[in-house]
């Protein structure tokens, strides 16, 4: 009877033990399931962003241009030495000639508003650009006697398919009429569409398909430049202090706390402190690289000082043993001997935090370098933006051209920032040593 007895509380104990394993595997396949679902979710996002960007603005690399037939008067821009006279290369009408031969296009347009509808066909910076391409071939250069100038952003919209002719001719920036002259053009063959150089040959401007990143891309690097220079020397002499030479007390755990809380502090923060002390007490140079390094390294010196230290803590402690040992001072100990096998975290966590300042703007936007900027900034005082900035400031204008720009300026935002994450990837990788 009790064998009978025993063999049914086994039984009862397998089954128990068997239920709770497939409740437990049941578990498992559901959390791994979940994280499988969480990744999919996630890339998702990642890909309908990326697709959404690179969509709305893989069009800009293109720009329009339409073929105009004109003579330049050379001998008329020189002085008696035979170079350009600047009061008459500035006195010159070059955009009233370059519409003047765009109009003989159409020699049956005579009435003087539709005359002014067809010069806006034509971009209003094309008279400038066309100044700085005779400027550049020289007076004794040969010059051709037709010219490819630039087509308005309405236009060139149209060319590329974001202005639904089909629409009623009141919710079109282009008239009925204008549409017709422009199809009348592609027939000739007078317009083309051309890999568009000036995104990244040239500053802003009022006109899109004048305006590019490089001065943006210049005031980034400058500001960045200037965070390397003030961040990462105060970062690494503040982790060595804290780490071999701060007493333990209140006021280093204070110190560290204060850190740790800095590293999660709003950027815009920062730029209210930049506001106050740098513009508002040192009155340096508003929306100037200088000032917005200064900010950028405030904000990353906690990043930085963390990651420091973290690299420190992880070369093993009998480097330091040894080198005490052998008579070096506890400087020589950190310097010689710990802080060149720390240096690849170093590097890492810098490039990272640096990588975060690149793609900050809300700093950049309190002291002041949202400003239009025209011309590309020559050092860390001149008057600049930085890329982050030059995208709210198109993302924000009503042109449509605009939006595609601040699309394509996105895509190599993003670049730069993989560029550098990739590169503390490989570092880290080259460098480090496993101990």
């Amino acid at each position: 009877m009790s064998n009978v007895v025993q063999k049914l509380g086994a039984k009862k104990r397998a089954a128990i033990i068997e239920a709770s394993l497939k409740k437990r595997h049941a578990k498992e396949r559901r959390l791994r399931a979940y994280g499988v679902a969480a990744i999919i979710f996630a890339i998702g996002f990642l890909v309908t962003l990326l697709s959404t960007v690179i969509g709305n603005g893989y069009t800009a690399l293109q720009q329009t241009q339409v073929k105009i037939d004109l003579e330049i008067p050379i001998a008329k821009l020189l002085n008696d030495e035979g170079q350009f006279d600047e009061k008459r290369l500035r006195r010159y009408g070059w955009g009233s000639s370059i519409k003047k031969s765009f109009r003989t296009n159409f020699p049956d347009v005579t009435d003087r508003m539709a005359q002014r509808a067809l010069g806006e066909l034509v971009s209003a910076n094309a008279g400038f650009e066309l100044r700085q391409l005779v400027e550049a071939a020289g007076p004794e250069a040969t010059l051709p006697t037709s010219f490819w100038v630039k087509t308005s952003d309405d236009v060139d919209m149209l060319m590329k398919g974001r202005m639904d002719r089909n629409l009623p001719e009141q919710q079109r920036r282009l008239s009925d009429q204008q549409i017709a002259w422009v199809d009348a053009l592609v027939a000739d063959g007078k317009i083309r569409k051309v890999f568009n150089t000036t995104f990244f040959t040239a500053a802003d401007s009022r006109e899109p398909e004048s305006a590019g990143i490089l001065g943006a891309v210049v005031g980034s690097a400058l500001a960045l430049m200037v965070t390397v220079i003030l961040s990462l020397p105060l970062a690494v002499m503040a982790a060595i202090y804290l780490e071999y030479f701060a007493k333990p007390g209140k006021v280093t755990d204070f110190i560290e706390v204060n850190i740790n809380n800095l590293a999660a502090v709003p950027s815009i923060v920062f730029g209210l402190l930049g506001l106050s002390v740098f513009l508002g007490f040192f009155g340096l140079p508003r929306s100037a690289p200088l000032v917005g390094g200064m900010v950028l390294a405030l904000m990353t010196l906690p990043t930085i000082i963390i990651a420091t230290r973290a690299s420190i803590r992880a070369v093993p402690t009998s480097i330091r043993d040894a080198a005490l040992g052998i008579g070096a001072s506890r400087m020589q100990a950190a310097l010689d001997h710990v802080l060149p096998l720390a240096a690849p975290g170093i590097l890492t966590g810098t490039i990272i935090g640096l990588a975060q300042a690149l793609g900050e703007t809300a700093p950049l936007i309190m002291i002041g370098m949202v400003a239009f900027i025209v011309d590309v900034p020559t050092s860390v005082t001149s008057p600049a933006t930085a890329l982050p900035v030059q995208i709210f400031i198109w993302a924000d204008s009503a042109e449509r051209a605009f939006y595609e720009r601040s699309s394509l300026a996105i895509v190599v935002l993003l670049l730069f920032l993989i560029a550098m994450n990739l590169t503390a990837v490989m570092l880290r990788r080259k460098f480090e040593k496993k101990w």
